[in-house]
């Protein structure tokens, strides 16, 4: 029996990731991620898989992105939050 020479497999881009993948891309826990991020976002479910497509990320992302300002005293703020 003669064995054919293997090729190296190409990188295959992914469209998807688990959601622990999606919570450290995202740099939180995965509970954190479960609790404050996936609710908004569409996800695949594949039997008791749960699969986030990266463009879900990405927009989620764009959506909840704001601009931070250091106030004179120190303190942090969104820029163009009201005072309290």
């Amino acid at each position: 029996m003669r064995s054919s020479p293997t090729r190296p497999l190409a990188a295959v881009p992914r469209y998807t990731v688990t959601r622990k993948e999606a919570a450290a891309s995202l740099g939180m826990s995965i509970n954190h991620f479960e609790r404050r991020v996936q609710p908004d976002l569409k996800v695949v479910l594949c039997g008791q898989l749960v699969l986030i497509p990266l463009t879900e990320l990405e927009r989620w992302v764009q959506r909840n992105a704001r601009h931070l300002v250091q106030l004179p005293t120190g303190e942090l703020r969104l820029r163009g939050a009201g005072s309290r």
